[in-house]
């Protein structure tokens, strides 16, 4: 029986007050169209937190269905109708105790939060899922934005389950697969030679010419609160506890910063403690603006000249919530670490053959780094750490695999 939106998204009410900017704290207007706040900076979501806490108990939480739609209270959409999803499960949080056993860590020290098992294989599809469902109850009927990858397969299926016209810009050396899926999945797709910067100028420029909603990363106000379910599903599945840390790969940041505000708002409607993890930005060594940015102390990063790196999906030189990236690494008393592609391949390999869980390279990136923090005592074996891992590796290519075998002719058993 297929499943109606009565089933998916709980029969209640979003506790949406008023938008805000979150440089100036200038209050927006809800329900009406925003890309950036008037001072041009990202736009963040406030609600009745009273309103909250008296509707969604963690009682009430217990019969709901295990989706990101159970936190209905805490997420913008006003009208049910107008929710689009994919069937945005729970993601499983995944102990890594053969890992943990070989680095000398307690056996249930090293999480891995799986995001490739959401719709369209990654994390983006928490963001997405928001963005496109508030377009839609905003009256949008054309959308674009810029990609390295996954937030474009994910715009395109959710613009395609809403009846959207799509359109979406990467980079011309974009892996083939995710290239592939943004089109087959419904998308106006231009390859573009340049990075992912250039591609949201593009989309910028043509606002007014083309008549299409700009959903840039952090250039409208509810991808923040998909990926803010991301740290309420954690807290929930840790029974309402949050880890030591959390290590987070980080282009443009936006699950980092919902997150940030999802541990807010949980202690302010008295469902987790004051404590906070420790927020690791996890970058590659060659893109690494805000690794560069806390290192310096400076508050906004910045630009990365030439940037490149094998985790295509944290090639980002220029994050616009840079300054919330860093607010939030710095308050709860967190670093940032830069790795190089060889290690970031090497953990990929070594997750895989020791504990049989294929990572993303971007996932691998926050194993890689991990390993240099415990090391260099930046985080000790005693501390609960969370590592993301925000996409399904089949959407990746790999290196080839097995040889030949004549079964024709006389076969060695003892050597196989």
């Amino acid at each position: 029986m297929t499943p109606q939106h009565h089933d998916i998204v709980p029969d209640t009410k979003s506790c949406v007050t008023h938008l805000e900017c979150s440089m100036t704290n200038e209050i927006i207007p809800a329900d009406e169209l925003h890309n950036l706040s008037p001072h041009g900076y990202p736009i963040l979501v406030r609600y009745d937190l009273d309103a909250v806490r008296s509707s969604m108990t963690k009682e009430v939480l217990t019969s709901r269905a295990h989706n990101l739609w159970r936190y209905r209270e805490l997420l913008p959409v006003r009208r049910v109708e107008n929710v689009v999803s994919l069937g945005e499960v729970m993601t499983p949080l995944i102990t890594l105790s053969r890992i943990a056993a070989k680095y000398g860590v307690d056996a249930q020290n090293i999480i891995v939060k799986d995001e490739g098992r959401l719709p369209t294989g990654s994390f983006k599809a928490r963001g997405l899922a928001l963005a496109v469902s508030m377009a839609k109850e905003l009256g949008v009927t054309k959308i674009a934005m810029p990609t390295n990858g996954n937030a474009g397969s994910a715009l395109a299926a959710y613009g395609s389950r809403a009846g959207m016209e799509t359109i979406v810009f990467c980079p011309d050396d974009t892996p083939k697969c995710n290239m592939d899926e943004i089109a087959l999945q419904g998308a106006r797709l231009y390859k573009v030679n340049g990075l992912i910067n250039d591609c949201g100028k593009i989309v910028q420029d043509g606002k007014q010419a083309a008549g299409w909603f700009d959903c840039s990363t952090l250039k409208e106000p509810y991808r923040i609160e998909g990926k803010k379910t991301l740290g309420i599903e954690l807290a929930e599945q840790l029974g309402w506890n949050v880890p030591d840390a959390i290590f987070y790969p980080t282009g443009g940041g936006t699950g980092l910063i919902g997150m940030w505000k999802a541990f807010d708002e949980l202690e302010k409607i008295g469902f987790i403690s004051a404590k906070r993890p420790k927020m690791v930005v996890v970058q590659s060594s060659t893109c690494q603006p805000i690794v560069n940015a806390f290192d310096a102390g400076e508050r906004h990063a910045k630009p990365w000249p030439n940037a490149a790196t094998y985790a295509a999906g944290i090639r980002v030189p220029a994050a616009i919530g840079d300054f919330l990236i860093l607010d939030a690494v710095r308050e709860s008393k967190g670093f940032a670490v830069a790795v190089d592609d060889d290690q970031i391949r090497a953990a990929l390999d070594e997750i895989a053959k020791v504990e049989g869980l294929l990572m993303c390279p971007e996932g691998a990136a926050t194993f890689a780094a991990y390993k240099r923090a415990l090391s260099d005592g930046r985080v000790g074996t005693d501390e609960k750490v969370v590592l993301f891992n925000c996409a399904t590796g089949l959407k990746y290519p790999m290196p080839d695999g097995g040889q030949p075998l004549n079964r024709h002719e006389k076969i060695d058993y003892q050597t196989l």
